[in-house]
C-alpha cells in the first residue's frame, strides 16, 4: 500500500508540473500574440529588447525537455510569435513547420484541436510567403484547401469562417508573389460577400487585414481610386488595433494620391502621415526617405521625375536586407513600385520578372541537391 501511495503521489506531482508548464506556455503564446495584434512587428531595437526580455523571463525552465502534445504545441506557438514579431522569418518558418508537423504525426489531434491546426496552417503559409517558398506555398495551400472541405473543418461555423479568412488571405498573398494583381481582383466579390455574411463572427482585426490586402491589390493594378476607398475603411477605424497597419494604410493612401496627381493635398497629407507615424513611433529610415522624396518631387512634371526615382531607388535599396527597415517592404513592395517608375514598366511586370528569376533559382537549387543525392 505504501508503494502504491508513493507512486500515486509521484504521478500527481508529475501531472501538476505538466499542467503548470502548459499553462505558462499557453499564457506566453497568448501574450506575445496580443502584443503583435496591438503593435505589429518590432519597430526598433527597443521593441526587440523588450520582447526578448519578456520571452526569456516567461519561458518555463525545462520547457524544451517536455514531450507531451500540449507542451510542444504551446512552445512552438510561443517561438512562432516571438520570431514573427522580431521578423526573424527563418525561425518563424522553422517553428510553424514544427507546429503543423506535430499534428501530422498525431493526426487524431486534428479533430481534437482543429482550431489550433487551422492557425498552424495559416502561419505556415505566411512563413512561405515571407520567405518566397513558392513551391511549398503552392503545395501547402492545396493541402489546406483540401482540409477546408473535409468533415472536420465543416462541422463548426467557427472552423468554416477561419478557413475562409486564412485561405483567401493566402490566395491574395499568392497574387502578390506572382505579380498577378488583376487576376487577384477576381477574388474580391466573393470575399466581400463572405465578409458580409460572417460580419457578426469575424473579428475586426481580420477585416482590417483583408481590407488592406484588397487595397494593395487595387494599388498594384493601378486602380488608385478604389485602393483609396478600401484604405479609408482602415483609416476611419477607431479601434486600438495594429498601429502598424494604421500607419501603412496612411502611407499607401498618400502614394495613391501621388499617383492620381492630387498634388493640391499632397503636402497636407505628408504632414498628417508623418505626424501620425511619429506619434506611433513607427517611422523607419525607408519611410523618412519616402516622405522626403514625395515632398521634394510632387511639384515636378512627370516627364522629369524618372531621374529622381533613380536616385530614390539607390537610397532605399541599401535597406532591403535590414531587419527593422524591411517592415516597409513587407507592407507594400515599395522597391518594386519605384523600379516600375525607373524602368517604365507596370508594378505587375516588375514583380512577375522577379518571381520568374527567383523560381528559376529555386528550381536550380533543388536540381543541384537531387544531383548530390
Amino acid at each position: 500500500m505504501q508503494d502504491r501511495a508513493d507512486r500515486l503521489t509521484a504521478e500527481a506531482n508529475e501531472i501538476n508540473e505538466r499542467r503548470r508548464i502548459i499553462t505558462q506556455l499557453s499564457n506566453l503564446a497568448l501574450q506575445l500574440y496580443s502584443w503583435y495584434i496591438k503593435n505589429g512587428h518590432a519597430r526598433n531595437e527597443e521593441d526587440e529588447k523588450g520582447v526578448k526580455k519578456f520571452f526569456t523571463e516567461n519561458l518555463p525552465v525545462g520547457a524544451h525537455q517536455m514531450s507531451g502534445f500540449y507542451e510542444r504545441l504551446y512552445l512552438y506557438q510561443s517561438y512562432c510569435w516571438y520570431a514573427f514579431i522580431r521578423q526573424d522569418f527563418l525561425m518563424y518558418y522553422r517553428y510553424t513547420q514544427k507546429w503543423v508537423d506535430l499534428f501530422n504525426t498525431q493526426e487524431i489531434m486534428i479533430s481534437v484541436e482543429t482550431g489550433h491546426y487551422i492557425k498552424g496552417m495559416h502561419n505556415l503559409l505566411n512563413a512561405h510567403f515571407d520567405l518566397r517558398n513558392f513551391k511549398k506555398f503552392e503545395a501547402d495551400l492545396q493541402q489546406f484547401e483540401k482540409f477546408a472541405a473535409s468533415e472536420v473543418a465543416t462541422q463548426h461555423d467557427n472552423f468554416r469562417i477561419q478557413t475562409f479568412v486564412y485561405i483567401y488571405s493566402s490566395k491574395i498573398n499568392q497574387h502578390f508573389m506572382l505579380g498577378t494583381f488583376k487576376e487577384g481582383l477576381s477574388l474580391v466579390p466573393y470575399i466581400e460577400e463572405k465578409l458580409s455574411e460572417y460580419a457578426l463572427f469575424i473579428d475586426n482585426h481580420r477585416v482590417l487585414v483583408l481590407n488592406y490586402k484588397i487595397a494593395t491589390l487595387y494599388f498594384g493594378n493601378g486602380d488608385y481610386s478604389t485602393s483609396i476607398d478600401y484604405l479609408q475603411k482602415i483609416i476611419n477605424n477607431t479601434g486600438d488595433l495594429r498601429s502598424d497597419l494604421q500607419c501603412y494604410a496612411r502611407l499607401v493612401h498618400l502614394m495613391a494620391h501621388f499617383e492620381l496627381g492630387n498634388f493640391d493635398i499632397i503636402e497636407y497629407l505628408i504632414k498628417s502621415v508623418v505626424r501620425f507615424m511619429a506619434k506611433m513611433q513607427n517611422l523607419t529610415v525607408v519611410e523618412e526617405e519616402m516622405f522626403r522624396f514625395l515632398r521634394s518631387t510632387f511639384h515636378i512634371s512627370r516627364k522629369k521625375l524618372q531621374p529622381e526615382f533613380v536616385k530614390f531607388l539607390d537610397r532605399i535599396k541599401q535597406f532591403e536586407k535590414s531587419r527593422f527597415e524591411t517592415r516597409a517592404f513587407a507592407y507594400l513592395d515599395i522597391i518594386s513600385w519605384v523600379e516600375s517608375k525607373v524602368y517604365g514598366k507596370t508594378m505587375s511586370e516588375i514583380i512577375k520578372d522577379k518571381y520568374q528569376n527567383n523560381r528559376r533559382k529555386q528550381d536550380q537549387a533543388t536540381n543541384m541537391v537531387a544531383m548530390d543525392v
